[in-house]
């Protein structure tokens, strides 16, 4: 469930987008810069987290967070302005970052390396279901009662999030002192982890892959309430059923593990993430493809990203053992910031076409792909 807030926070408040803006005298372009402003947040906090959580355990800054979530969803429940409701998404960020940086450290914990990436393929089941549930929720609970009880709503699923954690969550690594938490020592211990070669690989492939998946999440609205005039339910039905591909691809993951290596499943999934790019971005060049066809490839993308998801997190966290939490906050904050900038792309170039954000979307699927191609021919990685 602490896997499920990041995605909760995000996806349930896209179907309100039109309704933000409207209420807050701005634009949709403006409103997806709280976006954009969230995924800086779960950057630069989980960078801060990585040698807390190694120092202190996981418990404790655990806790902290979550009541810094807390406090700043009441913000945005509040907001009279689209600045004061952007630098809450920024703080809402910084708070349930935690729980992403304490998820994979876990797992890392608790778990031999040949079966992590069978862990992970679960914990992307229940972050997938979150984006099938949050945008439905969303999209009635602005068409019914407005956008504000959006985050009444994640008020209420993070109160219960912090309470299970207070009372329920054992500790898996206690303090450790030797973790020194001086600026030139944690920096030193980040370069470290970039410079091991099997990290900063996999850690790319996945963060790229995912990047396209938020050049989706932030042109979708648009493209797909606007453009093809979807209203706020049946956008967060789409979404939903997008989402649906991601978790179908993560289970199915675990069935391919058993049949080819991990390396072999990233490649052809990497692969099949390309040509659905490819043919997505040709579609819209030209303009043969309406709101089934772009959701048809997108879905396909999603169904790729779900084998990517679970199994380049658990190649780039191989190597770490005692600083896995600095290990996994690089990964997070990687991720997040290729995400922060796919999104702003998308917000940057809106011409009132699909164009920004398909093209988004293709280019970090090039990338990803060469990156698996030249993690095949590397003996190091």
């Amino acid at each position: 469930f602490l896997s499920a807030l990041g995605p909760f926070s995000i996806d349930m408040y896209l179907p309100g987008f039109p309704a933000i803006a409207s209420d807050l005298k701005t634009d949709i372009a403006t409103v997806g810069l709280s976006l954009t402003a969230y995924f800086i947040g779960i950057s630069a906090g989980q960078l801060f987290y990585g040698p807390i959580i190694d120092r202190f355990g996981r418990k404790k800054p655990l806790i902290f967070g979550l009541i810094l979530y807390l406090i700043a969803t009441i913000g945005c429940t509040l907001s009279p302005s689209i600045e004061v409701f952007i630098g809450m998404r920024l703080l809402t960020a910084l708070g349930s970052c935690v729980g992403i940086v304490v998820g994979r450290a876990v797992v890392r914990d608790l778990f031999p390396v040949d079966e992590i990436a069978k862990v992970f393929s679960f914990l992307m089941l229940v972050m997938g279901i979150a984006p099938i549930i949050a945008p439905t929720i969303g999209g009635f609970a602005a068409s019914a009662l407005g956008w504000r009880y959006i985050f009444g709503l994640l008020i209420i699923i993070s109160s219960m999030i912090l309470a299970s954690v207070l009372f329920f969550l054992p500790e898996s690594k206690g303090p450790d002192a030797s973790i020194s938490l001086k600026p030139k020592a944690i920096f030193s211990e980040y370069v470290k982890v970039l410079q091991n070669p099997i990290f900063f690989i996999y850690t790319m492939v996945g963060a790229l892959a995912s990047a396209g998946m938020f050049a989706y999440i932030s042109g979708s609205p648009f493209v797909f309430m606007k453009l093809f005039g979807l209203s706020e339910s049946q956008y967060g039905i789409l979404f939903g059923m997008n989402a649906m591909g991601f978790i179908g691809g993560s289970q199915l993951n675990r069935t391919a593990l058993k049949y080819a290596s991990i390396k072999k499943v990233i490649f052809i999934s990497g692969f099949m993430q390309l040509i659905a790019s490819f043919c997505l971005l040709v579609g819209t060049i030209f303009g043969f493809i309406g709101p089934i066809g772009t959701f048809a490839f997108i879905f396909s993308y999603m169904l790729c990203l779900g084998f990517l998801n679970p199994n380049t997190p658990a190649l780039a966290l191989t190597p770490f053992t005692k600083n896995a939490g600095s290990a996994s906050a690089m990964l997070g904050s990687l991720q997040m910031v290729l995400g922060a900038i796919a999104s702003a792309l998308v917000s940057a170039f809106q011409n009132g076409t699909a164009l920004p954000m398909v093209a988004v979307l293709f280019v970090c699927s090039v990338i990803s792909c060469t990156l698996v191609l030249y993690s095949n021919f590397n003996k190091h990685t």
